[in-house]
């Protein structure tokens, strides 16, 4: 062997080695544990958990959103917390306790920013994303001069945020383009108690659903001046409203093709929407009160899961013919779905069963069981390229 062969080869060991421990995160996923305020981080390829970060708080309300390059997920902690999580290394880069009870959050579309939503002090408070610093404030008081909770929080195009006012009855779209003065446009009057919010896939139309009566206001962000309009008024109107066990969430709703399926409060159905018109054009009767509506990626199906009693089953629900065509019954108290990036398989947390079903989402059968402790939701990292997650 030449001297010259030696060399070559010393030089090339390094980055034989650092082969060795590379990999990429768009496989990655958390998975929020609630009782023990600890994430799992799974790999969606092998079908396994790969890791375990502890000490993340209260998680019973817990959520994720992910940084552009998908190595860092933000949990927001239902106590405040707000904790930044190394998916390769599986610890907390930073974690702090930036109020007294939390509803969630989201990033900017630059990644720039975390906005958090607070039930107490209220608000919308904002942080360096980078360092979890404090940058803005948004204190969340109302027409009638009262603090209310916030909810419903969003990203839009733009540096944007839009949450609502659950007190108030208001809808705040908030431009962050200079964070130190942020824009704000109030949109008063939209309706009782709006509780979830959400934005269809390409950051156009702010929906908020209303608890305190039957309806949904909706906001089109590409007109200008914006203004706040009902849709869906009196959904429920003829029929008696059921007790509501488990509030059904905007979070992760059906867009699919020119409509949304959206879970009706009180009801045991989901209602089409006409993404065009915002107005209704169907409704599917399902097993019990929906509490998610997922999409499969491709549009073809829904997922529904249900409030309890009736939280052992997931009904699939065929979008051309607003049929349910499969009913699932996975176990107990199955609180989450998500799917993975192509859509290939959906996991579903059973949560009263500790585990984390794998169903082949054309199929529906059961592909993998991963032991988990009180699963709630599961956050797969592609949601960092998606407007509104």
């Amino acid at each position: 062997m030449t001297l010259r062969l030696v060399l070559t080869l010393l030089l090339m060991m390094p980055a034989f080695a650092r082969a060795d421990g590379l990999r990429g995160t768009g496989n990655l996923g958390l998975v929020i544990e609630r009782a023990t305020g600890s994430a799992l981080i799974v790999d969606t390829g092998e079908r396994k958990a790969i890791g375990r970060v502890e000490g993340l708080g209260d998680l019973s309300h817990a959520s994720a959103v992910f940084s552009p390059d998908q190595r860092y997920a933000y949990v927001f902690g239902r106590d405040g917390g707000l904790s930044k999580v190394d998916l390769l290394t599986a610890t907390i880069a930073r974690r702090i306790v930036q109020a007294g009870n939390s509803i969630g959050g989201a990033i900017s579309d630059d990644g720039a920013l975390i906005a958090v939503s607070n039930y107490e002090p209220g608000g919308v408070r904002v942080f360096d994303a980078r360092t979890l610093d404090p940058i803005a404030s948004i204190p969340a008081v109302g027409a009638d001069g009262r603090t209310s909770k916030t909810i419903g929080l969003v990203d839009l195009p733009g540096r944007r945020f839009a949450w609502a006012l659950y007190d108030a009855g208001e809808i705040w779209i908030a431009d962050l383009t200079n964070v130190e003065v942020p824009a704000v446009t109030r949109l008063t009057d939209v309706g009782k108690l709006p509780y979830d919010g959400n934005v269809t896939p390409d950051g156009r139309h702010y929906l908020a659903g209303l608890f305190g009566e039957d309806g949904v206001v909706h906001v089109d962000t590409w007109q200008q001046p914006l203004k706040a309009e009902r849709i869906l008024d009196g959904y429920g109107r003829g029929e008696q409203q059921l007790p509501v066990y488990k509030m059904p969430h905007l979070e992760g709703w059906a867009a699919v093709g020119d409509k949304l399926l959206l879970p009706a409060v009180g009801h045991h159905e989901l209602i089409a929407v006409d993404l065009r018109k915002f107005t209704e054009v169907g409704r599917v009767a399902t097993h019990g009160q929906p509490v998610f509506a997922v999409a499969r990626p491709d549009g073809r199906h829904v997922w529904v899961n249900f409030a309890h009693p009736l939280n052992d089953t997931i009904e699939v629900v065929d979008t051309e013919s607003l049929e349910v065509i499969h009913r699932l019954t996975p176990g107990p108290a199955v609180l989450h779905m998500e799917f993975t990036p192509r859509g290939n398989e959906v996991w579903v947390s059973v949560r009263d069963a500790d585990r984390i079903d794998v169903y082949d989402a054309a199929s529906f059968a059961k592909k993998a069981e991963i032991p988990a402790q009180k699963p709630s939701g599961i956050f797969f990292t592609a949601r960092a390229t998606r407007i509104g997650q």
